[in-house]
């Protein structure tokens, strides 16, 4: 499976390639669209000291874990949101046939490595702010184990989106709306958002648990909505969660698809 996803990426990322001048450029104007977001930080931190109580530094390293992990699934899966483009014109038919798993076949479909520049900012943020923030090396190692439970959530997330509009057919918008509005909630501080909003991101939808909760495991600090530590530890716990739920999902989403007869 793995290796079958990279034959495909490969492929599209050796067309891409053939045009290194576009290739190239694409890379950096991703890398600098990318960059809009922490110039916002930048601008909040110009007329205030804190958010929520929390430094520029801070938010910088929530905003950098969440964003390597999300740069990470918006590169390497977030094409699962084209499905029903085919699905529309009946091309998702030829994908049923052959014998490679239809998840696969979308997730590279027209892979693009040029949003590289994107995961290169979220990492170059990351970097400034572990380095700025000088945290004990004995909570560090929770940093990978976010980063890693956070591509899990948010392929999780796309996988839910894709088996939506199979069903759905003409659902995009819908469909964004968990992905790269996801994206962008967890780029801040929870602790900036209603309470009742928090608790839907922590118990219904684990959006909390991509770096919320275990950030301030990271950071030391205590949880403003008062939730219990033990939470700080539960991410992968809640990564797996999703993840059966997003499998199942598909799985239910390509029983119900009913073929255009093209």
């Amino acid at each position: 499976m793995v290796r079958t996803y990279v034959l495909l990426a490969w492929t599209w990322t050796r067309a891409a390639a053939a045009y290194p001048l576009s290739f190239a450029l694409s890379v950096v104007l991703g890398f600098l669209v990318a960059g809009l977001d922490v110039a916002a930080i930048l601008v909040i931190f110009a007329n205030t000291t804190t958010l929520a109580g929390f430094s520029r530094e801070q938010v910088l390293f929530l905003y950098g874990t969440a964003n390597v992990a999300f740069a990470l699934c918006d590169m390497l899966v977030s094409n699962l949101d084209r499905i029903s483009q085919h699905v529309k014109a009946g091309t998702f038919d030829t994908m049923l046939i052959r014998p490679v798993s239809t998840w696969i076949q979308m997730a590279t479909d027209r892979f693009m490595p040029t949003r590289a520049g994107r995961v290169l900012q979220a990492a170059i943020a990351l970097g400034y702010a572990l380095g700025a923030l000088d945290l004990p090396w004995s909570r560090l190692w929770m940093v990978p184990v976010m980063i890693g439970c956070g591509i899990v959530i948010f392929t999780s997330l796309w996988t839910l989106a894709g088996a939506m509009q199979v069903v759905l057919t003409d659902a995009p918008e819908v469909a964004n709306a968990f992905t790269y509005g996801s994206g962008q909630l967890t780029q801040y501080p929870f602790a900036i958002y209603g309470k009742e909003l928090v608790r839907g991101v922590t118990y219904v939808l684990p959006l909390a648990f991509v770096n919320w909760q275990p950030g301030l495991y990271v950071l030391g600090m205590p949880d403003p909505f008062g939730t219990p530590e033990f939470m700080r530890f539960l991410g992968p716990l809640a990564a797996l969660v999703l993840a059966l739920l997003a499998a199942l999902a598909w799985r239910q989403g390509l029983r119900h698809y009913r073929s255009t007869g093209s």
